[in-house]
């Protein structure tokens, strides 16, 4: 009888895995975070960078979740808002970030004074008339949340748990792969 030597066995389970990490049926994510503390976080200063290129930064979140199945996420608003700031501050948490990161590409867009950056919005059928407005999106574009885009402007009032659990049932509307 022939035995296959454990270290054999190593090259061809590592091809495996490097393959496999590539496929976008890995990027289900981590479980929707839970038991979150009821107090709000430390609000982000300035979560959203003035002047950045955001057609260019979506361009590149759509191209990045074609490769990796994750939805998108696109939170529209501005450094001077407190809702703004702290939901951006919600999706900071340690105990947030890692899910976050595992099933969304996420562009933050500053929109300033509902001057800058409203055209991207309409490209999805979504006008900006308070923020933080968040926009869910599947990878093809298709927009998870046209009923809640605006339901987190008052991120101020609402618990993170409330913040994560309402992200999460947008995620979950996205067509499962077979």
């Amino acid at each position: 009888m022939r035995s296959t030597s454990a270290l054999s066995v190593i090259p061809a389970l590592a091809g495996f895995l490097l393959c496999g990490a590539a496929l976008p049926a890995l990027a289900v994510g981590l479980p929707t975070p839970t038991g979150l503390p009821a107090q709000q976080p430390v609000p982000d200063a300035h979560p959203y960078v003035i002047g950045a290129d955001a057609k260019a930064q979506v361009a590149a979140a759509f191209a990045a979740a074609k490769r990796s199945g994750k939805a998108v996420l696109i939170d529209f608003g501005a450094n001077w808002c407190p809702d703004c700031r702290m939901l951006n501050g919600v999706l900071q948490m340690p105990q947030v970030k890692p899910w976050k990161d595992s099933r969304f590409e996420t562009v933050m867009v500053n929109v300033d004074h509902f001057n800058v950056n409203m055209d991207i919005a309409a490209q999805y059928g979504v006008h900006v008339k308070q923020i933080p407005t968040v926009l869910v999106l599947t990878p093809d574009g298709k927009l998870l949340n046209p009923d809640g885009t605006l339901t987190l402007g008052n991120a101020r009032t609402m618990s993170p748990q409330a913040d994560i659990d309402l992200i999460a049932s947008w995620d979950a509307r996205a067509p499962q792969a077979q």
